[in-house]
């Protein structure tokens, strides 16, 4: 069984920074990405890192956020920058064997969540 787990969410004002850890238990390399859900809103998936090394972003962070792995293995962050208050939720850590099940919200293994609060 993996687990994951972030840290690193909290208050801060708009245009304000945070930035997030996932760390995930495996030996084997993983597929990570992070996903944020918004209060009767759907769940978003935000940033991941492809299988080619190359991060992908949903077009309401680009330019804002930026997603990388740490040295450590299966190590994730997410820099946020120039945060709005529409960037206020609960962000996951997604993690799976199969980038495909990753990508689409189905992964395996989730993390318990962050909370992400903007004020305006």
């Amino acid at each position: 069984q993996v687990q994951v787990v972030e840290s690193g969410g909290g208050s801060v004002q708009a245009g304000g920074s945070l930035r997030l850890s996932c760390a995930a238990s495996t030996y084997r390399s993983i597929y990570m990405g992070w996903f944020r859900q918004a209060p009767g809103k759907e769940r978003e998936r935000v940033a991941f890192i492809d299988s080619y090394g190359s991060p992908k972003y949903a077009d309401s962070v680009k330019g804002r956020f930026t997603i990388s792995q740490g040295n450590a293995k299966n190590t994730l962050y997410l820099q946020m920058n120039s945060l709005k208050p529409e960037d206020a939720a609960m962000y996951y850590c997604a993690a799976d064997f199969d980038i495909r099940r990753m990508m689409l919200g189905v992964a395996a293994y989730w993390g318990q969540g962050t909370q992400v609060t903007v004020s305006s």
